[in-house]
């Protein structure tokens, strides 16, 4: 008997030869209900649907591959105590990210970055390429990632005050942890934005709630300086104030790339094709990360984070704004890397 699956119906690029191998079912994210989920041998999610034991509890499910870098939509903790098997995409999207977060920066700044101090805070698959992106294009690079000073010696590692005063762009790469020395919920606060250099631009296409809004709201408002978000806190009813005051404000798509997509399903279905035993792999031909080299040109040429910010821009002010913001996102035509 096959095992039953359930994937999340926005989960792209999905082989139709897994039939062969599983029962498979596919959900809305609305439709992820305890009542759904309860025969289900595994699923392919992504981060709207929360798993937890009120999703959970109970049913059949021994596997959960989510589509995606993050997993703080899933109850880790809770279930390993269970016995189920979690896994995720770290990396997908991390060229995606990157792309997004230049082409951010070279429609703020047209004349070039060359000579400007990047702030990469969180240096892992994303941030590292940020980093090495912001050295090709001429930019002084400094990078704080206190987890990974601690495992690395040799790792050049800028402390976050140091980071925060002398950086014309603070961006971030790093996962929502709530609790702990190295937390990172509400990181950018009151206190962070106000030591910011005045002009100098914050962008976060991390977590929302590594961004403290309400104080990023009164920190644009100031005058002093820049934002570029694609998270926010309280998706999808996001402060559509903070919205228009963004220089750059998109629906949660930074790593929307056609690869990136297509490096999360493969990891997804092959994590589960690898679980359950089955002789099935996905192997998509696709690169297996970023540009090696890259221009201004390039990075123009491949994305105009504007047009999604004037495309999200134009749903604010309307009745169930909350949903046009999802459609954005789930509905966004996924675009070309750079190449």
């Amino acid at each position: 008997m096959k095992p039953e699956l359930i994937i999340e119906s926005h989960v792209p690029c999905v082989p139709d030869a897994l039939a062969e191998h599983f029962n498979v079912t596919r959900l809305a994210p609305e439709e992820f209900t305890p009542e759904a989920v309860a025969g289900a041998d595994a699923m392919i999610i992504r981060t709207r649907t929360r798993c937890d034991a009120a999703l959970l509890e109970g049913s059949k499910v021994s596997f959960i591959a989510t589509a995606t870098i993050g997993t703080d939509h899933i109850d880790l903790p809770w279930c390993a105590a269970q016995g189920i098997t979690v896994a995720s995409a770290p990396g997908c999207n991390a060229p995606a990210v990157a792309q997004y977060v230049y082409a951010s920066l070279l429609s703020l700044f047209p004349d070039g970055l060359t000579g400007k101090t990047i702030g990469v805070v969180g240096v892992g698959h994303v941030g590292s390429i940020v980093a090495d992106w912001g050295a090709q294009l001429g930019m002084r690079v400094l990078t704080c990632d206190p987890p990974r000073a601690e495992r690395e010696a040799d790792f050049c590692h800028t402390p976050l005050e140091e980071l925060v005063k002398q950086a014309d762009v603070i961006t971030f790469h790093v996962p929502l942890i709530r609790n702990g020395e190295h937390a990172t919920y509400h990181f950018a606060d009151a206190k962070m934005l106000a030591a910011m250099r005045s002009g100098a631009v914050i962008i976060n296409s991390a977590r929302g709630q590594v961004v403290d809004n309400a104080d990023l709201t009164e920190a644009i408002a100031s005058g002093r300086i820049k934002a570029v978000i694609d998270c926010w806190e309280g998706e999808p009813e996001i402060s559509q104030l903070l919205l228009q005051l963004v220089s750059i404000g998109t629906p949660h798509i930074a790593g929307y790339s056609l690869n990136g997509k297509i490096r999360a399903t493969t990891m997804a279905v092959n994590a589960l094709c690898g679980h359950f035993g089955v002789d099935f792999r996905m192997n998509p031909g696709i690169p297996a990360g970023a540009a090696a080299t890259v221009t201004p040109e390039s990075i123009i040429r491949s994305y105009d984070p504007m047009s999604d910010t004037r495309m999200l821009r134009e749903a604010a002010g309307s009745p169930g704004f909350g949903a046009r913001f999802e459609r954005l996102r789930n509905n966004y035509d996924l675009r070309p890397e750079v190449e």
